[in-house]
């Protein structure tokens, strides 16, 4: 077994595809591989979701890859295109780029693309990031609608930027917003991201985008999966690789950044930020041996972490260490790290061998 590596637990998967799946029992589920799947493998989490209606990548060279290893299903880009030659690779490999400017509609309008194009068009409700304005989404939908290029009927979409605060009067204001949208023919919309659909009845329409909640990580910052009926798929693990005795006063680390307070049994762990564990996790940040909590001390450093192991004296070099995952919630650590479980994820570097399991 190699020294940091990470479990992946398909079954897992499954079970939250089930959860999400019984929040809009009617829905279409978009399932959101971007970002090589939240750092858990775009081509096997793909490979591993066959009953789902689409994918949603964030640039087209995911699309193509997707295409390359096989998936049949529905992908939608949600960056799309800005560039003749992007539009070209979506037209060859059956993408559906989302349509979020004005500069898109005009490469459509300009380009001949037979059979058309689906695209799906994006109205900025709030989020001010990509979309088009409410102002300026009738006359563009309008001129797909009539764009030989593009196939109808079009689907609509918009993103929700402070669903996770359940409090927020900015969710009502976007769903109010888009709900109010009247087109001259029905068509499918698409509002729910992973907060969305488990909290936000009004976001739940034809089609739903589940994205980090697929991975068993709740959306919610004061939450954990097991909380919102999600089971993490990703436990990162090491094991010891060393253990010393150190005296009251010794310092550990660069910088000396962690003074033993008492005689101190220090173990060390073979996973780094080289491996993408949080630089800034701090002293005392929990950490698995052999399914004990015990406290992170010192600074991480690139290949190896400390961890106090004074109560914890059965402890031996070649011990099981887990980072975060099953037992230990990645959302936890990431409090501990002053950052989002997202990051945690998506950062686990390429020499961390993924290892699957049912």
């Amino acid at each position: 077994m190699p020294a940091a590596h990470a479990e992946l637990n398909l079954t897992a998967l499954e079970h939250n595809l089930q959860r999400l799946r019984c929040c809009a029992p009617g829905a279409k589920i978009m399932a959101v591989v971007k970002a090589n799947a939240y750092g858990h493998g775009l081509v096997r989490i793909a490979e591993s979701l066959p009953t789902v209606d689409a994918f949603a990548v964030a640039r087209v060279e995911e699309g193509v890859r997707l295409r390359k290893a096989g998936i049949a299903q529905r992908i939608a880009v949600l960056q799309g295109f800005i560039r003749n030659d992007e539009l070209e690779l979506h037209a060859r490999f059956d993408l559906e780029p989302v349509i979020h400017s004005e500069l898109q509609v005009e490469l459509l309008e300009s380009a001949t693309i037979n059979p058309g194009l689906r695209v799906w068009a994006k109205m900025d409700t709030g989020m001010h990031r990509l979309g088009l304005d409410p102002a300026e989404f009738r006359e563009c939908y309008a001129r797909l609608g009539i764009c030989p290029s593009v196939r109808k009927p079009i689907p609509i979409m918009t993103h929700l930027a402070n669903a996770d605060v359940l409090t927020d009067v900015v969710t009502e204001k976007q769903l109010d917003l888009f709900h109010g949208l009247v087109l001259r023919d029905p068509c499918e919309r698409s509002i729910a991201n992973s907060a969305g659909l488990l909290a936000w009845e009004a976001a739940r329409t034809e089609w739903v985008r589940p994205g980090i909640a697929l991975y068993g990580v709740s959306p919610f910052p004061d939450r954990t999966a097991l909380e919102d009926g999600l089971r993490p798929i990703m436990t990162l693990k090491t094991h010891i690789i060393a253990i010393k005795s150190l005296k009251r006063g010794d310092a550990v680390g660069y910088g000396g950044a962690w003074i033993c307070p008492h005689p101190t049994r220090m173990g060390i762990a073979a996973i780094g930020y080289g491996d993408g564990y949080p630089r800034h996790a701090q002293s005392g940040t929990p950490v698995l041996v052999n399914g004990r909590r015990v406290p992170l001390i010192g600074r991480v450093s690139m290949d190896m972490i400390s961890v106090d192991l004074t109560e914890c004296s059965e402890a031996t070099v070649g011990d099981a260490v887990t980072l975060w995952g099953e037992g230990l919630p990645v959302e936890e650590i990431a409090r501990h790290a002053s950052t989002i479980p997202y990051v945690l994820l998506c950062n686990v570097t390429q020499r961390v061998r993924m290892i699957e399991r049912r």
